[in-house]
């Protein structure tokens, strides 16, 4: 398997992680936390009782910095973050738990989901079961399995755990024989394409566009990276694609909720309603 340099140094990063976490913590331990955590909250349903309406169904991003971006958001208080995108009008969120990369935590997602009733994807490098059910034992609702970071085996393996303990996934892919494998190795409907090409960076909406004739009508596109503005949503939506995972266009906004209504529902109108501090 082929994979970029930045992949292999984090997936290389995740192996010793998952080492030195299952050394303190055993699995029997966070089978014990999982099962004693709040229940999901059904992160796939959301999205797809929200796309069914042919309404925006945002996943919205908690991410204080990227490899190739540095830090995105300096004021970050995920809780405050959490409660502007529910305001705003998101369906979902996702937190960003990654520690030597993307400047992540475990407490981001465990604060962030205290904060809100929206249900949360735990956004990261997915490569042991050890790593699923422990994204269950921090009170996650659904884990993202990257298809170019797993061979199929262990992305079968992966998501049967998370089935196990009552986690939905996203599948994500970023080109043709991506979406092949994870359409023939998973069942989960919710497939994620992210426009961002791994190897150059750029980023296209036409990776999604490009895709979707592939995707059967029973799985759920869910577009990620490169919607900036109103044309971008509206060129999604022509093409019946309504779910959407949107993080630094956001992140970079003084107000995170009031950008997501301004993109997605501008038909609403005026600020947000007032209560979060970031407000």
């Amino acid at each position: 398997m082929s994979v970029p340099t930045v992949l292999e140094n984090i997936l290389a990063r995740k192996v010793e992680e998952v080492a030195e976490r299952s050394a303190r913590v055993s699995l029997s331990e966070l089978e014990s936390l999982a099962k004693a955590a709040d229940a999901p909250r059904g992160f796939a349903q959301a999205l797809l009782t929200q796309a069914k309406k042919k309404q925006p169904a945002v996943i919205a991003e908690i991410k204080k910095a990227s490899p190739s971006k540095g830090v995105i958001r300096e004021d970050f208080v995920p809780a405050d973050i959490a409660k502007s995108y529910e305001k705003g009008g998101a369906t979902c969120l996702s937190v960003l738990t990654d520690i030597d990369y993307f400047q992540g935590a475990d407490a981001y997602l465990q604060q962030a989901r205290a904060a809100c009733k929206l249900p949360v994807i735990r956004k990261d490098f997915m490569i042991d079961p050890y790593q699923i059910v422990e994204a269950r034992a921090l009170g996650a609702d659904c884990v993202l399995l990257i298809v170019s970071a797993l061979d199929d085996v262990k992305m079968a393996e992966l998501a049967a755990v998370a089935k196990g303990v009552g986690l939905d996934v996203l599948v994500e892919v970023h080109d043709g024989d991506e979406l092949e494998r994870a359409l023939k190795t998973l069942d989960t409907p919710l497939v994620g394409v992210n426009n961002r090409n791994l190897h150059t960076f750029d980023v296209s909406l036409e990776t999604t566009l490009d895709l979707l004739p592939r995707i059967p009508r029973d799985r759920l596109v869910i577009t990620e990276s490169g919607i900036l503005n109103r044309a971008d949503v509206e060129l999604m939506e022509i093409s019946d694609v309504y779910s959407f995972l949107v993080g630094e266009a956001f992140m970079r906004a003084e107000n995170p909720g009031i950008e997501l209504q301004r993109l997605f529902f501008p038909e609403r109108g005026g600020p947000v309603v007032s209560g979060s501090t970031l407000d």
